[in-house]
């Protein structure tokens, strides 16, 4: 059962190469990316095993229990995103289920970043090569690591599937994950300068990754990482109470997978939806009953409901805390970076669209919308929900930096960018298409051969807007920089004036597009479905 599966898995692998080009080129540039990751961890392990070997245990034991956590955590955000091996398509089989659990196990190990776990555990453990037990020591833990790695995330993603199931529970976990995620740049410059500070100690820094080292080495994420060091050390119970550690975690974490797997073959998910009380019309009343309203009603609709468009938003809230962190220490100024990217951000946020609307997109074309009804309705709730963040921003920026002569030129600066982020997605959003996660999937899983095609459209996107905002960006800098009262104004004029400019003719350039492209977007639209 084992083999078999695993010849199943590596199919599908080979499979995925014949779906589409830009497909292939995403997983070729995932597996590259994922041999320089491997190659980099391993050469790394092995110099420092021969330069220090204490330090380097240390190190390792706080690597890999993050890396053990990242396995485990992941696919929760992802929402199980490996699911080419569904337990549930083997109901019919009658197969015992100790067996297809092994089988599923040894295949969840196949795949890029199975693989590279696997090479850059096992090439990571030959750091202890000059000490032949614990290098036996580390390939044991390197193994018990890859299981724990494996059962540990299918058995937490299975246990919580009922709670993913529900769109509500989903969109919640969207909100929760996303502010950590955007506060821990911020959390890392905190720590790097307390370790800066706390180096003009002496010993503070070493003490402190030993310190840590030890206390994950007792725990179930860091234990088999722990072996090696303790055998080095002469330990030897030390070493064995980290491997009875990480045995009974890869023992609980087994049999609350075959629990929870137990339990939804004996209640299937149920498919369909329940019935829901209406709410009234929401936008659909608010907005004119015009095909730009129509349009604008469902994209403000959108964007409160569908955590694909609202994750994107969520970054904004956050920017002044960001931009507040980067500058606390004498630099007040980096604030005012955060204005001109919330201009930015909610711009870009209509960059693509039309692929975000999935199969709906084919109710715009069967009705005959036109491209202006169709470009302004995506690009005016953009415009009114912006104007007065980015204002706030700017004053705000201002506010904290301290000189009050710099308004004019930053406030011009962010609502050009505003303007012309959101002319130039007007354009991008009719031309190039690209796949995004469906509705219902979590705004973090990258469809499988999107890399090459997001990266092409993007960098497009993000390069003409650059482009169209340099002379206003130049003004606005010459100003700021020279503290010039009229200078400001006259870059608050032309700022403006650039961002209008650029707006209208995006949006015309888009509709004459869309007007010409409308079937070909839909059929393209519709192949990502």
């Amino acid at each position: 059962m084992v083999a078999q599966l695993v010849r199943l898995k590596l199919t599908l692998m080979a499979n995925a190469f014949r779906r589409s080009v830009w497909q292939t080129i995403g997983i070729v540039v995932g597996s590259l990316y994922a041999v320089a990751v491997v190659l980099l961890a391993v050469v790394g392990a092995i110099a420092g095993g021969t330069a220090d070997a204490v330090v380097t245990g240390q190190v390792m034991v706080i690597v890999g229990a993050v890396a053990v956590l990242a396995w485990w955590l992941v696919p929760v955000f992802l929402y199980g995103v490996d699911a080419t091996l569904d337990p549930h398509r083997f109901m019919t089989f009658g197969i015992p289920r100790p067996r297809l659990l092994a089988g599923l196990a040894v295949a969840g190990v196949v795949s890029v970043p199975g693989i590279a776990t696997v090479l850059a555990l096992v090439g990571a453990s030959f750091a202890w090569w000059r000490t032949p037990l614990a290098l036996l020591a580390a390939l044991v833990g390197a193994v018990v690591a890859v299981a724990l790695c494996v059962v540990g995330s299918r058995a937490i993603t299975t246990a919580l599937s009922p709670l993913l199931e529900s769109r509500r529970s989903r969109e919640v976990l969207t909100i929760v994950t996303i502010v950590p995620l955007m506060l821990f740049g911020p959390a890392i410059s905190w720590f790097s300068q307390r370790v800066a500070t706390a180096s003009d100690g002496g010993d503070a820094v070493p003490g402190l990754v030993a310190d840590l080292a030890n206390l994950l080495g007792w725990t179930p994420l860091g234990a088999p990482w722990g072996m090696a060091a303790a055998v080095h050390d002469g330990a030897w119970l030390g070493a064995l109470a980290r491997l009875v550690i990480a045995l009974a975690t890869l023992a609980v974490a087994a049999w609350v997978w075959d629990r929870a797997l137990a339990r939804s073959f004996e209640s299937p998910r149920e498919t369909g939806s329940k019935g829901g009380h209406g709410k009234g019309l929401g936008w659909f009343d608010r907005l004119p009953a015009t095909p730009v309203g129509a349009v604008a009603a469902r994209t403000a609709t959108y964007w409160g409901r569908d955590p694909r468009y609202s994750t994107s938003f969520l970054v904004i809230p956050l920017l002044p805390v960001i931009m507040w962190f980067a500058g606390r220490d004498g630099a007040p100024e980096v604030m005012m970076i955060a204005a001109p990217i919330t201009g930015w951000i909610l711009g870009f946020a209509i960059s693509n669209d039309v692929a975000y609307d999935h199969t709906a997109f084919a109710l715009h074309v069967a009705t005959g919308i036109d491209g202006k009804a169709d470009r302004w309705g995506r690009a005016l709730p953009v415009l009114v929900a912006g104007l007065p963040v980015v204002v706030l921003y700017a004053v705000i920026s201002v506010a904290v930096a301290g000189d009050w002569a710099w308004l004019p030129p930053l406030l011009g600066l962010s609502l050009g960018t505003l303007g012309a982020s959101t002319g130039v997605s007007s354009l991008v959003s009719a031309r190039w298409l690209y796949p995004v996660p469906k509705p219902g999937e979590s705004p973090f899983k990258q469809p499988q051969g999107a890399t090459g095609a997001t990266m092409l459209a993007q960098t497009v996107g993000m390069g003409l807007t650059l482009l169209v905002s340099v002379p206003a960006l130049a003004l606005a800098l010459a100003a700021i920089l020279l503290s010039h009262v009229v200078l400001g104004w006259v870059a608050f004029v032309v700022a403006l004036a650039v961002g209008v400019a650029v707006l209208v003719v995006g949006v015309r350039w888009g509709a004459r597009t869309y007007d010409a492209k409308a079937p070909e977007l839909l059929q393209r639209v519709l192949s990502y479905a």
